[in-house]
């Protein structure tokens, strides 16, 4: 075994988009590559890709392995960083209460802007800006002693026996359904806890946080990912609490707050009820939209939302709901007023930068809108993406007592885009699957995944695209998001959350096979593994149960809309 030890290994690390050869002993750790060869990178490489597979720093590395380092402020990196820190905020929370984890319950319960919203479900225990300083105070001095997040390997019986001493009855419920009898637990100064997805090397890399008392919780603010510092104040957008909580009651009413739950509802055979009561209560919420618009006489629909949130059906039923109230709904797409190509701005790498507001010919949607309102009849443009520009080929529209206008597009509402309109005529609808389902107690469901999930689907049936290729392109397109939609959200006169609680189970065998033809030499390799591993907590159901109108159908296909 000693010669074994002494044995050198070559590596090849990536450094600055350069390769660099290095020797090694045998067993090395990733961390010790850091120490002694890019020490630069000691405060900020938190894993590595070796052989393009996602290792954490204490992992050795074997001979020939190519290392090329994931640094704090990357996409993954960062989510390392949130999972250690609520990590952290859990030990900090056990060390203040002091007393057993079964004696109350601390719930992650949904992303809130610039945070997570949580719980402290304990009768003895208010949620006051003195014990959130203590809290925070705690997880201060754990982050000075620069402990670590240690990985071990137990049995899955064995920690759902500890879980369930522990009354973490959510992570209890998710064990039933794992295949694998072994797992990877975290451990913070003793305290346990089961988490999806990798970890920070220790908590000394943690920099910016901060807790916010909101409602009857409080919000784990996350810091600016580029500075890693809260150079901000939180401040809770309110109109997304508010939908959030109402999505959190849909929960409660069908008794699914996990996955674990969900998993029981589907094998003791619950979900075509699931799936009734789901499109009921979505079916009931855009009736009350529609209602809505036609009592207060609004004249123009603006529906604005993030990539694959469904609002193409969603502008359908809306559509179908205002018909039904004697209403007729006139579609606009917002596309067809973008400026010329040769007045197309350009982003910082020089290309058209189409996402941007300055894209659009906001003078002639004004005067268009302006116009169509006043009772005029209007002839529209329509925009020849092939040789980009506007063409008018007679198409002429009027407002009659009993028309609407419904417009949706990724700016319909950022305020300059109706600035010159009287607001008294306009609605603001802002959709987004907002999901309310988590893996346990204090494992979040990304947003962000879901609709990732969805997108696949959808560019697979509808556009030919490749998994691979819908993973490469999704950082771009929620750079578009995070700059020109989630910004206006607030904006809104109403929300809707287009999240389906039982989607995933739903969408789970579209997407797998997808997801499967990623190579492992591809750089979407990882996000696609990732996303499969995700997959293995649902078990899956039949779609044939799924109403033709179901959002659903816009991604998997089969419905009665054209998307």
């Amino acid at each position: 075994m000693q010669e074994e030890d002494n044995k050198m290994i070559k590596l090849k690390l990536k450094v600055a988009d350069k390769v660099k050869d290095v020797g090694v002993l045998s067993h090395t750790t990733l961390k010790s590559v850091v120490d002694n060869f890019v020490p630069e990178y000691r405060k900020t490489a938190v894993g590595a890709f070796v052989n393009r597979r996602l290792q954490e720093l204490g992992e050795p590395v074997d001979n020939n392995a190519e290392v090329e380092f994931l640094f704090i402020n990357s996409m993954i990196g960062y989510d390392m960083y949130k999972r250690s820190l609520i990590l952290l905020m859990l030990k900090a929370i056990r060390d203040v209460l002091d007393k057993e984890e079964s004696r109350y319950r601390v719930k992650i319960m949904y992303s809130l802007g610039k945070g997570f919203f949580c719980k402290i479900e304990d009768d003895e225990t208010e949620i006051t800006d003195q014990l959130l300083a203590k809290i925070k105070a705690r997880m201060q001095e754990m982050i000075d002693f620069n402990l670590p997040f240690e990985k071990t390997v137990y049995s899955t019986s064995e920690m759902s026996s500890e879980f369930a001493s522990r009354d973490l009855k959510d992570k209890v419920e998710l064990l039933k359904y794992r295949r694998a009898s072994k797992m990877n637990i975290y451990m913070l100064d003793g305290y346990k806890e089961y988490f999806y997805g990798y970890m920070l090397p220790s908590t000394g890399f943690i920099k910016g946080f901060d807790l916010v008392s909101y409602d009857d919780g409080f919000v784990l603010v996350l810091p600016n990912k580029k500075t890693l510092e809260v150079d901000f104040e939180y401040e809770a957008p309110k109109k997304l609490y508010s939908v959030l909580r109402k999505t959190e009651d849909w929960g409660e009413m069908l008794h699914v707050g996990g996955v674990g739950e969900l998993n029981n509802k589907i094998t003791q055979g619950y979900s075509n009820d699931l799936i009734l009561v789901q499109e009921a209560l979505m079916e009931k919420q855009i009736a009350d939209i529609a209602e809505t618009i036609v009592k207060e006489n609004k004249k123009l629909v603006l529906i604005a939302g993030p990539s694959s949130s469904g609002k193409t059906t969603f502008s359908n039923r809306l559509s179908i709901q205002l018909k039904a109230h004697g209403i007729n709904p006139h579609p606009i797409a917002m596309d067809n007023f973008f400026k010329e190509r040769s007045e197309t701005p350009r982003d910082a790498e020089g290309k058209l930068d189409f996402e941007s507001i300055n894209a659009m010919d906001l003078n002639l949607l004004d005067d268009k809108m302006a116009r169509l309102l006043a009772g005029e009849e209007v002839e529209m443009p329509t925009f020849d993406f092939l040789v980009g520009r506007k063409v008018y080929d007679g198409t002429k529209l009027k407002l009659g007592q009993d028309d609407v206008l419904v417009m949706e597009g990724i700016h319909a509402l950022n305020p300059e885009s109706t600035k010159a309109l009287p607001k008294d005529s306009c609605y603001k609808v802002y959709i987004s699957a907002l999901t309310q389902l988590n893996l346990d107690e204090h494992n979040r469901i990304s947003t962000t995944d879901t609709r990732l999930l969805r997108r696949i689907v959808r560019d697979a049936r509808t556009r030919g695209h490749s998994a691979e290729k819908t993973i490469l392109m999704w950082p771009s397109v929620r750079k578009g998001e995070e700059e020109n939609i989630f910004p206006f959200q607030e904006e809104a006169d109403v929300m809707f959350n287009s999240a389906i609680i039982y989607e995933l189970p739903a969408i789970k065998q579209f997407v797998e096979p997808l997801l499967f033809g990623v190579s492992k030499e591809s750089d979407a390799y990882y996000e696609a593994k990732r996303l499969l591993k995700f997959l293995d907590y649902f078990l899956g159901i039949d779609v044939q149960m799924v109403p033709l109108n179901s959002l659903m159908r816009e991604f998997i296909g089969g419905g009665c809309f054209k998307v």
